[in-house]
């Protein structure tokens, strides 16, 4: 029974990552090379046509994602919340900057995989503070502010299972 569930929540994984646009599914498996060291992602982004800057900037942002794993604020408690919150806005607003996630859920699905379960009660927050700054442009803003669902901002709980499915780009050997 429970490899069944874990296969379910494989397959779930796999259909929602494969609803997202080409330009995102890129860009969660560039973030997550990046962010969770995955082989020498800035030389192998930047040899497929990646921005030299908007990668420098991932990586100068994603500095704190370690601090961030083992600082997950208890959601009883207000202890600790502004500097996870603050960290995790400036964070997401590095990469909502870049114009590659276009909607909440693209956003949730890498943040979940970079920061783990436990990160995601505080994932509309953060989402919310971060598209809302003026660094986003007000078109930009305003489809991303639209695109978090009543559902997920009002979420009474959220799911403790860790993610199963971490994307992960192949490389063309033919060459």
């Amino acid at each position: 029974m429970a490899q069944t569930k874990t296969t379910s929540q494989t397959i779930a994984e796999l259909r929602e990552f494969a609803s997202f646009t080409a330009e995102e599914q890129l860009f969660i498996e560039r973030s997550l090379d990046v962010g969770l060291g995955r082989g020498d992602a800035f030389k192998s982004w930047v040899e497929e046509g990646g921005s030299c800057s908007a990668i420098r900037g991932q990586y100068i942002a994603y500095r704190e994602l370690r601090a961030l794993r083992g600082s997950v604020p208890s959601i009883e408690s207000l202890d600790g919340v502004a500097e996870f919150i603050g960290a995790l806005v400036r964070m997401s607003a590095a990469d909502l900057a870049q114009e590659q996630l276009s909607c909440f859920s693209a956003y949730r699905f890498l943040y979940e995989r970079l920061l783990g379960a436990p990160v995601r009660p505080w994932l509309p927050a953060a989402f919310c503070g971060a598209a809302a700054l003026p660094q986003i442009r007000p078109e930009r803003r305003k489809m991303l502010l639209q695109s978090l669902s009543e559902a997920a901002a009002t979420a009474p709980a959220w799911s403790t299972r860790e993610p199963g499915f971490f994307p992960e780009r192949i490389e063309d050997e033919a060459a």
